[in-house]
């Protein structure tokens, strides 16, 4: 999502006008900039934390040459997430590739299989290879043949 994006979904969820929304946007943007420049951490209760970081000069090596390089002190900002965000973030709705083709499931069921609600060392073990041989079953049957091309004579 761009800038021009985000502008649009806060004028429509807020009901302001586009050009209500960017003034919004811009100023919240802007006044991050300035608090993290002065050194001031900003914490959104369920979104996240914005905090100023540094790192030191260093030593680097030029990817082509090999040769050392100094890499100069910057300043850097480190965002963490708040609870809100990472819970609705993980939550079912917005799953991931493996929520998507059911391997967690396989998993869990083996979990789960146990009477105790402990699993053992074997079941363990068979969740792994279930999911393991699963996704190389699916390695093999995406992977097109490669045909090769006879030479061609073509006369110059």
């Amino acid at each position: 999502m761009k800038k021009t994006e985000l502008v649009q979904a806060i004028s429509e969820k807020a009901g302001l006008s586009r050009k209500d929304a960017e003034q919004a946007v811009g100023a919240f943007v802007e006044t991050i900039i300035d608090q993290v420049k002065k050194g001031d951490k900003i914490t959104l209760v369920g979104f996240g934390t914005f905090a100023p970081s540094s790192r030191a000069a260093r030593t680097g090596r030029h990817p082509q040459t090999g040769a050392p390089l100094q890499i100069p002190a910057a300043k850097t900002v480190r965002f963490s997430m708040g609870s809100t965000f990472k819970t609705a973030l993980n939550s079912d709705g917005g799953g991931s590739e493996a929520k998507k083709n059911g391997s967690t499931k396989k998993v869990a069921a083996a979990k789960g299989s146990s009477s105790s609600g402990k699993t053992t060392s074997k079941q363990a073990t068979v969740a792994k290879s279930s999911t393991k041989s699963s996704s190389a079953s699916a390695k093999k049957s995406s992977a097109k043949p490669s045909a090769k091309k006879a030479p061609t004579n073509k006369k110059k």
